[in-house]
Parts: structure tokens; C-alpha cells; sequence
């Protein structure tokens, strides 16, 4: 269940932040930037449970070995990739605790950076999907 989390977090901090951009409010995008910093802390579990869930599927039927290692170097990078944006997010905001408002050039760099990271994160999560689910692999033509 914890899975979800990167990616449907992401997704709402990112409409969040449109949201947020569209009626101008400040408040707002300060939250947003917050809900990337509390997903990105959150994905520490969801990583860090990865290892023991590949032990216990790796030699169940119908589990491919090249899809897991696809998967796991994927996560790696997803990982990274929302940890720096996390960092950012909580950086920005404790730069810009006490001003009015935070330049909009390092919010829509935010928007840009977290659209990426989500996108890494649909991909890994695509890829994790696919151990269990043989029907979401690609098939082969005969």
C-alpha cells in the first residue's frame, strides 16, 4: 500500500501547485512544497522495503529476474531524483519562511522538477507493477 505513495503524493502536490499558481495564492504554494518534502521523506520506507520484497518474490512463478533488476536500478534513480526535490522543496521554503512571497522563477522549477520526478516515479512504479502482473508485460510476437 505505501507503494502509492511517491506517486499519487506527487501527483496531488503537483495539482497543488498549479492550483496554487492559477489563483496566485502564496499560501498555497508553500503548501505544495511542503507535500514534496513530506513525499519525498515518505518514499524512504517504500525504498527501503524494496530488498525485502524482491527476496520474497524472486522465486515465485511467472517472475522474471531481468524485470526485477529493471525495476530495482529504476528505483534507485526515482529515489534520488524525489530526495533532491524533496531537499529543494524544504530548502525553498526555509529560505523564503519569512518573505512575502517565493520567486516565481524557483517555483515553476519546482513544478518543472516534480513533473519529472513523477513521471521516474509512474515509470518505476510501471516497472514494479509488471513482477506480478504478467498481463501489463509486453508480449512477444509469435
Amino acid at each position: 500500500m505505501i507503494n502509492h505513495i511517491p506517486v499519487l503524493g506527487l501527483l496531488f502536490g503537483i495539482l497543488l501547485l498549479i492550483f496554487g499558481i492559477w489563483r496566485n495564492s502564496e499560501e498555497i504554494k508553500r503548501v505544495s512544497l511542503g507535500i514534496f518534502a513530506i513525499v519525498a521523506v515518505a518514499t524512504l520506507p517504500v525504498f527501503l522495503t524494496g530488498e525485502p520484497a524482491e527476496e520474497i518474490v524472486e522465486h515465485l512463478p511467472g517472475v522474471e529476474h531481468a524485470i526485477v533488476e529493471e525495476h530495482e536500478e529504476t528505483a534507485l534513480i526515482a529515489f534520488i531524483a524525489i530526495a533532491i526535490l524533496g531537499i529543494c522543496a524544504m530548502g525553498t521554503l526555509w529560505r523564503y519562511r519569512r518573505a512575502e512571497a517565493i520567486p516565481t522563477r524557483l517555483i515553476v522549477a519546482g513544478l518543472i522538477i516534480s513533473i519529472f520526478v513523477c513521471g521516474l516515479m509512474v515509470w518505476t512504479a510501471d516497472l514494479g507493477g509488471k513482477i506480478r502482473h504478467s498481463e501489463i508485460r509486453p508480449q512477444l510476437s509469435p
